[in-house]
């Protein structure tokens, strides 16, 4: 193995804050019926077009493709001052950099915003790849995005380890033909992650990290 991807939100750190407030304002301007943070928080990993269409029902197209730039316009004033990465992450890069394995993160947010929130505990060095919602024609559970990571990354997809928290990252890694660990840190649980091609389930990435990252060779 030679590199590793993870995803974010619920992997690597936490935006629910900014992201329900993101959406909860784009509902608001759109005259949808109001949200509680805990709906809000179980559409995290969609995309946001899903996002709309499961908390709402609606499935306009033109409807959804509002919410995105609504959801985006505010998430630009308040998602990365409100991120948090998960105690150990940083730890976690900087021993795997040393390590000599390349790392990318393929996510449903935008690739600047990620950038910006890793900018922001000084860890983007850490990182060799980042893409996002603007890189690829389709989203998650495509695999578009690993991919094209494994692509700018120089390596095969037998040569690397996709690290999410959620069953759509458990089917992207599955239609790459990629290897999958899954994390619990999501709102996925161990027994849906069981229908799903994977080398191991921890608790969280640190957890997941100490198991040598389950031994996959």
């Amino acid at each position: 193995m030679k590199a590793i991807i993870f995803d974010f939100d619920y992997t690597l750190g936490d935006t629910t804050n900014g992201i329900v407030l993101s959406a909860q304002y784009a509902l608001e301007q759109m005259g949808e019926e109001e949200r509680t943070y805990e709906e809000i928080k179980k559409t995290i990993g969609l995309s946001l077009s899903e996002t709309y269409k499961a908390l709402t029902g609606n499935m306009d197209e033109a409807r959804a493709d509002r919410f995105f730039d609504l959801f985006k316009e505010k998430a630009d004033e308040v998602m990365v001052d409100s991120a948090e990465l998960y105690p150990g992450v940083m730890e976690i890069l900087v021993s795997l950099r040393g390590q000599g394995y390349r790392i990318g993160i393929v996510t449903t947010k935008f690739a600047y915003r990620v950038r910006n929130i890793m900018k922001k505990f000084d860890a983007e060095d850490l990182l060799d790849v980042v893409i996002g919602v603007g890189d690829v024609t389709k989203v998650k559970p495509d695999p578009e995005g690993l991919l094209l990571a494994v692509k700018q990354l120089g390596v095969k997809i037998e040569e690397t380890l996709y690290v999410g928290d959620s069953y759509v990252d458990a089917k992207a890694a599955e239609a790459a033909g990629m290897k999958f660990a899954g994390v619990l840190t999501g709102t996925t649980t161990r027994e849906e992650f069981e229908k799903y091609p994977r080398e191991c389930v921890e608790d969280t990435v640190t957890a997941l990290a100490e198991k040598i990252l389950c031994e996959v060779k």
